[in-house]
């Protein structure tokens, strides 16, 4: 019987990023940021069309309802690691599109509810502001990033257990029912501009050159969770 092949085993031949010339590295980066864009566009539209639609209010208010949002956070979980393993194919580029389209719905779901606060509660300007930090602030952590070409792969661990705490906490808040401030979104802020970093860093040093899907997918995560506490802050900020 003939072995079937790995779709997740690594292909000797295709080199990381850092190991190649100026002129495919610069087109792998620019095919990681592309489907970047293209992840943030589907992002927004599928928002769009959520919002725009008679079902926003019954499903934000069931998923954040009871136990409903402990229920919905360990759903995305499990969605995002199988849509990460997929986009990380190596055997086919369909499955790499999937896993990146399965992310940015899930995104979009687990979004709803804090974006129909922020359109339908919160001052015309809320969104616009913060999506205009998230904007500079990831542009910043590029740009440091590429002007110093600096290796964060040393964050990986730190990150791994700073997410372990934060998603233990956010558990806790529910079980409990204490409300996380503006003190526990700042941190957060300071993890996912953490997250920036470690997968700017990682294109380079961790990708392959045909990786630029899965690598979109690590990059909209982090601007995604930066987004997601930004937007909390400027919202608890126009509160107040």
């Amino acid at each position: 019987m003939s072995q079937q092949p790995n779709p997740y085993a690594t292909p000797r031949s295709v080199p990381f990023a850092a190991q190649v010339g100026a002129a495919e590295r610069a087109d792998f980066i620019r095919k990681t940021y592309a489907h970047l864009l293209g992840a943030i566009a589907a992002f927004i539209g599928i928002e769009w069309v959520l919002l725009n639609s008679p079902v926003a209010e019954p499903m934000a208010r069931a998923m954040t309802g009871g136990m409903g949002w402990l229920l919905v956070l360990g759903a995305f979980m499990v969605v995002s690691w199988i849509a990460d393993r997929w986009a990380r194919s190596t055997t086919s580029p369909a499955m790499q599109y999937l896993g990146l389209g399965v992310f940015v719905v899930a995104e979009a779901l687990i979004f709803l509810p804090l974006l129909y606060l922020a359109v339908f509660y919160s001052s015309p300007t809320v969104l616009p502001t913060a999506a205009g930090m998230t904007l500079a602030t990831f542009a910043a952590l590029t740009a440091v990033v590429f002007i110093w070409k600096a290796d964060f792969s040393w964050m990986r661990g730190v990150l791994a257990i700073g997410g372990l705490v934060a998603m233990g906490v956010i558990v806790a808040s529910i079980l409990f029912g204490f409300n996380l401030g503006v003190l526990f979104s700042a941190l957060m802020v300071a993890f996912a501009s953490g997250t920036v970093l470690y997968k700017t860093s990682a294109i380079l040093h961790q990708y392959r050159t045909d990786q630029h899907v899965s690598a979109a997918l690590g990059l909209f995560a982090s601007v995604a969770l930066l987004f997601w506490y930004i937007l909390r802050i400027v919202m608890a900020a126009q509160r107040n």
